[in-house]
């Protein structure tokens, strides 16, 4: 992430993002030092895997925290209370009938960022997130996707 774009995230999602960096910073870090410790303890260094995948693990924190703080350092948390009531926005959750498959799902439209597809959070940048927004309850809203246009009704604003 070089890019100096901004980073949406839900007031959820900040709060996610600002526990996880918590975590990292007090309890991963002190529990990698001690496997660290641990495997100096063992001697020889040069052959000693515990000590390798310790420091590893060490690197893959130290670069999730800055991760993390460069994403929050971008972010810009949107306000719902500033959008427009009944109509699809950045935040909101959106039951859907999805009319090829007959079926119902529900998504919260969230950027990028925070997007979890298998959890029903979807970016606002995918091509469902981006055809929902700035629609109504009761519209019909036509997406293209890698396999063709599929339609999807809009059934509630949650």
């Amino acid at each position: 992430m070089a890019s100096d774009k901004t980073i949406i995230l839900t007031h959820e999602g900040k709060v996610k993002l600002e526990e996880e960096l918590q975590n990292l910073k007090v309890v991963r870090r002190a529990e990698v030092a001690v496997k660290i410790k641990e495997a100096r303890a063992q001697g020889d260094l040069s052959e000693n895997a515990e000590y390798d995948a310790a420091k590893e693990e060490q690197a893959e924190i130290e670069s999730r925290i800055t991760q993390i703080q460069n994403m929050l350092k971008k972010a810009q948390v949107i306000d719902e209370s500033e959008f427009a009531a009944g109509v699809v926005n950045l935040g909101n959750k959106v039951r859907i009938f999805d009319k090829e498959f007959e079926e119902e799902d529900v998504y919260s439209i969230v950027g990028s960022a925070e997007a979890d597809p298998m959890n029903g959070k979807i970016s606002n940048e995918s091509p469902i997130g981006r055809a929902l927004l700035g629609h109504q309850v009761g519209d019909i809203v036509s997406v293209e996707t890698p396999d063709g246009f599929i339609e999807i009704e809009i059934l509630e604003i949650l």
